[in-house]
């Protein structure tokens, strides 16, 4: 157990460089990152989409900003790992807006962020995105934390370019961008083709983040290429809220209630939560 939001950074930091796959299971809510790290996770990232969601509101930018720092205040009290956020674009329209938004996820005890360069209108600029960036890297060593900045990079989500060669070369492009204002690493959703990853690693000088989904290349073949950290986004969410539409119409139609047969047992989820 680490004593300090500095010791946190650190230990986050070394998740990332010691030749393995980070591999992290995105919470959305305190339970959620209280059961991960049960099951034996050794940080906790929030995925925005999930976090959203369970405060009510759409993903993509749609969150208030102070609901969702509370929220991660909320899980970093409850857990006793290095605690990272997924703060969507930034939660601001500018890039002292997105200091602004870094510098609460910082106060809220946080110790690393995602931003993504998509927006509703599309991609930033590389430009306008390495402003906000460099804000979020200015903003966290104002307040002295090495915060890990994983800047996330949508060209391969929005299928950006006329070909895979093109896209390739705008992510790389827009990696060297991102580093060069202060990212820590680079996370590339949407793509899992194994020697893409492993062309991008070799490219990029900084930790690759992949993100992984049913069907999608294992752990183990994601280090062989090394891609040095995988998390599932929102799927977690996705799945427990399938999981709730799924006993709601066997209880409303079939009257029946088989689809809860499997889940955690009620002492020892309020245990996790009794602190």
């Amino acid at each position: 157990m680490t004593t300090s939001q500095q010791d946190r950074a650190a230990a986050f930091a070394a998740l990332h460089t010691g030749g393995g796959v980070l591999a992290l299971p995105n919470a959305w809510d305190v339970a959620s990152a209280a059961v991960s790290v049960a099951a034996g996770a050794k940080a906790v990232a929030t995925t925005s989409a999930g976090v959203a969601w369970g405060l009510g509101a759409p993903d993509g930018d749609k969150l208030d900003r102070a609901l969702a720092l509370e929220l991660i205040a909320r899980v970093v009290s409850a857990v006793d790992v290095p605690v990272t956020a997924d703060i969507e674009s930034g939660f601001g329209a500018t890039a002292e807006g997105v200091a602004e938004t870094v510098r609460g996820v910082l106060a809220a005890g946080a110790v690393g962020v995602n931003i993504e360069d998509s927006h509703p209108g599309g991609l930033r600029a590389i430009p306008e995105q390495a402003e906000r960036l460099a804000a979020a890297r200015a903003a966290a060593e104002e307040a002295g934390v090495a915060l890990y900045l994983n800047a996330r990079l949508d060209t391969y989500l929005r299928q950006v370019g006329a070909d895979e060669g093109e896209r390739f070369t705008e992510t790389v492009e827009r990696a060297t961008a991102y580093l060069a204002a202060g990212a820590s690493g680079i996370f590339v959703p949407g793509l899992t083709d194994l020697d893409a990853l492993g062309r991008l690693v070799r490219e990029i000088p900084a930790p690759v983040n992949a993100m992984v989904h049913p069907g999608a290349p294992s752990v183990a073949e994601l280090a062989a290429v090394g891609v040095a950290r995988a998390s599932l986004g929102s799927a977690i969410p996705q799945a427990a809220y399938a999981l709730v539409q799924r006993a709601t119409r066997e209880l409303l139609e079939r009257g029946t209630y088989e689809s809860v047969a499997e889940s955690l047992g009620w002492g020892e989820l309020n245990g996790l939560l009794t602190r």
